[in-house]
């Protein structure tokens, strides 16, 4: 038992379980399997299986953080300039990189301990030993995970809908049939059995990634350098507090666009031991992420500075005048977009989807028994379906996205990593790690709550165009 990780459930090294309130023995077996596989969750046995190597933890975790969502950084970049936003871009980069190399540590330093947490509420409350921490994350968590795959699967019908306009101006179908497509393609994918199995999906995600950057980038370029180009006014708002809310709102996206949620589950599907292993997967994620969000960034807000959209895409596509772009690059990086979006909307679910399976599968049957087959695909059907109609009754769920953004990554990804690690490792209190560590947990808070009250304001600002089942995403 390693001494820092003792007693932070009284003097016992034990958990109690928030289900049963029974002690909870120690998370790995001599296998290094989880032991709550030994003891028949079918959740950890099936949906998250301990097979993969550090490059498919890094195929997950580059689909986790790499979407379409980078198209939005000129946007964040608008709302504090070259200056501060560029040093934004870079802070929150190396930040989660930060936290995130300290969640796995944590997670590394409980394995070799005899507890190996594959799920990320079980690691909180282990570590700071409190039963509610446990269900403050999986609401935090399911809040999340359910809002990105709604937010995907409007936005891949949302792309369906733009390419059945350009080839059927006066075409009758709507937005929430293009959902239904999307939701109906999802759910048939959704039946891959594990995380583990979506690892060459996550291959091709982090191609398509690079793909729509690099054409949308160059487009954002080329459409820049045109002789009707845009004026290009890099100037901010000129109100004090309209300045304030604007930075603040970037930061939201920042942490948005650079949060996952899910670590401790990507870690999970890593085969034991995974010490070391999920660092490899952080870097080729980041080299990943360094190349399309700077790219992104820069381009679209050198093209078309404070005027530029929330999504570069759609500044290239303005409602007046022609597209600046060739229509077939527009018509391709919103196919490479769309399906990058499945595969976004898979891996989001699979939290979702541990949590059904340890409640309805039994793990003493064959993952395709029809004894587990069958609440399976019953299970995973109603959940996608449930997702898409709330995508179809709020194509506005942008602006909810940012709110649940500011209050669910930043307190996953910025505050309770680094809270772990001075429990777990208990550096020296005047130590360098100790202090800056209590210095990102004070910051983000901070930006966490101004964040969150921004995006309140957004959405309070654009709540008289809010229209259920509108054709058209509010962005």
């Amino acid at each position: 038992m390693d001494p820092n990780m003792a007693g932070h459930t009284g003097d016992s090294p034990f958990l109690l379980s928030p289900s049963t309130g029974r002690a909870m023995t120690p998370s790995a077996s001599y296998d290094g399997k989880p032991a709550a596989a030994e003891a028949g969750d079918a959740g950890a046995e099936f949906v998250l299986e301990s097979k993969g190597t550090w490059w498919h933890a890094g195929f997950h975790l580059t689909t986790a953080m790499v979407g379409p969502t980078v198209l939005t950084l000129p946007y964040a970049l608008r709302g504090m300039g070259w200056a501060l936003g560029l040093s934004a871009l870079t802070a929150v980069a190396a930040v989660t990189f930060y936290t995130y190399y300290l969640m796995s540590r944590v997670l590394d330093r409980c394995e070799a301990a005899g507890r190996r947490h594959i799920r990320f509420r079980e690691l909180a409350a282990d570590v700071l030993g409190s039963g509610w921490v446990f269900y403050a994350v999986v609401t935090v968590q399911t809040a999340i995970n359910a809002g990105i795959t709604i937010g995907s699967i409007l936005i891949a019908g949302n792309c369906l809908q733009i390419m059945y306009e350009s080839l059927a101006p006066n075409g009758t179908l709507k937005l929430y049939h293009f959902i239904i497509i999307v939701a109906v393609v999802l759910s048939l994918f959704s039946q891959m059995p594990s995380f583990h199995s979506l690892r060459y999906i996550n291959l091709g995600s982090l191609v398509l990634a690079f793909g729509y950057t690099i054409l949308v980038s160059g487009a954002c370029i080329r459409a820049g350098m045109m002789s009707n180009a845009p004026v290009k006014d890099y100037s901010l708002s000129p109100s004090k507090s309209g300045k304030m809310y604007d930075a603040f709102l970037s930061i939201s996206i920042l942490a948005t666009v650079f949060g996952n949620g899910i670590l401790p589950e990507i870690q999970a599907t890593l085969a034991p031991p995974a010490a070391g292993k999920m660092v490899k997967a952080l870097v080729l994620c980041y080299t990943v992420v360094f190349f399309t969000f700077y790219l992104s960034a820069i381009s679209g807000y050198w093209a078309f500075g404070n005027k530029v959209q929330s999504n570069a895409l759609q500044s290239l596509m303005p409602d007046s005048g022609p597209s600046l772009a060739p229509t077939w690059l527009l018509g391709l990086a919103v196919v490479l977009v769309l399906l990058q979006l499945l595969a976004i909307a898979l891996v989001y679910s699979q939290v979702a989807y541990e949590i059904m399976e340890k409640g309805s599968a039994d793990a003493g049957h064959g993952r395709f028994s029809w004894r587990n087959l069958a609440p399976r695909v019953a299970l995973r059907t109603l959940y996608v379906a449930a997702c898409a109609f709330v995508a179809a009754a709020l194509p506005f769920f942008g602006d909810i996205v940012g709110v649940v953004g500011a209050l669910g990554f930043i307190p996953l990804d910025f505050v309770l990593p680094v809270v772990m690690y001075n429990i777990a490792l208990a550096p020296p209190k005047r130590s360098a790690v100790y202090v800056i560590n209590v210095a990102i947990m004070a910051l983000f808070t901070g930006v966490g709550i101004i964040g969150a009250i921004a995006s309140v304001r957004k959405l309070v600002l654009d709540a008289g165009q809010f229209q259920l089942f509108s054709d058209h995403v509010i962005s």
